[in-house]
């Protein structure tokens, strides 16, 4: 028996775009309203955000002083999700706290 080899030359039909955008990042802002609590606002930040609490109370003052004030920066998608939580906890505990997403 003859040793035949036969080589086959494999080209892709796509072409590869070498280029991937990173995805926009958004800012997540806290909106200063009458009733929803210092306490509870510096507890969303600290457990939904992962500030430190005097970080989280800075930045709940600024919230309060300014009357908004961003929280964070994040992709698009992750922003969304922080906002959605944030939202469901305020609503949870009676609070009207609002959260508006804004690219950067």
């Amino acid at each position: 028996m003859a040793d035949t080899k036969t080589e086959i030359e494999v080209r892709p039909r796509i072409a590869v775009k070498d280029k991937v955008k990173e995805p926009r990042n958004f800012n997540v802002i806290y909106l200063n309203d009458d009733v929803t609590t210092f306490e509870f606002v510096v507890e969303t930040l600290t457990s939904i955000f992962g500030y430190a609490r005097e970080s989280a109370e800075a930045l709940t003052k600024k919230v309060n002083d300014e009357e908004s004030a961003v929280v964070a920066t994040l992709p698009y998608e992750m922003a969304e999700q922080k906002g959605i939580e944030v939202t469901m906890m305020a609503r949870s505990h009676n609070f009207p706290l609002q959260v508006k997403l804004e690219s950067e």
